[in-house]
């Protein structure tokens, strides 16, 4: 028997209410993967983009920048 279905005929023995809130959690257990799967992309994009930046030359020194107050 597969993981689905011995989840399956659990989830029938439960009563209507426990079921409902068996689906709830599984809601939101899919939410939560969806969003850390969009982390780890968001993670994966910046680590790409930031790659080989350190061996960059600097384009503009200290001395470059100007602050004007007035």
């Amino acid at each position: 028997m597969t993981l689905d279905e011995k989840i399956y005929q659990y989830a029938r023995k439960l009563p209507y209410s426990l079921q409902e809130e068996l689906f709830d959690f599984i809601q939101y257990l899919l939410i939560k993967a969806e969003q850390q799967e969009k982390q780890e992309w968001a993670s994966l994009s910046l680590s790409s983009a930031m790659r080989d930046m350190a061996d960059e030359p600097d384009l503009y020194s200290v001395s470059d920048i100007r602050l004007d107050f007035a």
